[in-house]
C-alpha cells in the first residue's frame, strides 16, 4: 500500500498555518473572561507595525531589536534620509519577521503635517493577497 504526503504532492503555494496574538486594547472575552486574541492578517500587520516603531534597546533581553527610526525624525529630511529610512525598515522586516515576504516600502514627506508617512507593502506567508500596512511618524517634541 503506498503513502502520500500531501506537502509532497501538492503543487500549492497555500499554507495552512494560523498566525494569532493578543488583542492590543486588552479587551475581555465576555463568555471566558480571557483577553481576545487577533489572528492571521490581522496578528501579522500589528507585529509589522510594532516592528518599526520598536527603537533600539527597548525590548528586554533584545537590544539589537528595533529600527531605530525615532532618531531619525529630528534629522534634516533629505533624499538619502528616505534610501536610509527606506533601508532601516527592509533591514528590520527581513530579519525579524518570518511570516511576511515584503516587496517594497516607500517614505513620503507630508510637509505640511511635518510629519513621514510610511507604507509598507508584503505578502503574508500563505495568504495569496497582497497586504498594506501604513504609518505616521512624527516628532513628538
Amino acid at each position: 500500500m503506498a503513502q502520500y504526503d500531501s506537502a509532497l504532492v501538492s503543487k500549492s503555494n497555500r499554507n495552512s498555518r494560523k498566525f494569532s496574538d493578543i488583542d492590543i486594547d486588552f479587551t475581555r472575552n465576555v463568555v471566558t473572561s480571557d483577553v481576545l486574541r487577533v489572528e492571521d492578517v490581522i496578528a501579522v500587520k500589528r507585529a509589522v507595525k510594532n516592528l518599526v516603531q520598536t527603537g533600539y534597546y527597548e525590548r528586554p533581553f533584545q537590544p539589537e531589536l528595533g529600527c531605530g527610526i525615532r532618531e531619525l525624525l529630528f534629522e534634516n529630511f533629505t533624499p538619502m534620509t528616505k534610501v536610509f529610512l527606506q533601508n532601516k525598515i527592509t533591514e528590520v522586516l527581513e530579519n525579524y519577521e518570518p511570516r511576511i515576504n515584503l516587496q517594497s516600502v516607500k517614505v513620503d514627506d507630508d510637509q505640511d503635517s511635518n510629519r513621514l508617512v510610511v507604507d509598507i507593502y508584503f505578502y503574508v506567508v500563505g495568504v495569496p493577497e497582497p497586504q498594506t500596512v501604513q504609518t505616521f511618524l512624527q516628532r513628538l517634541r
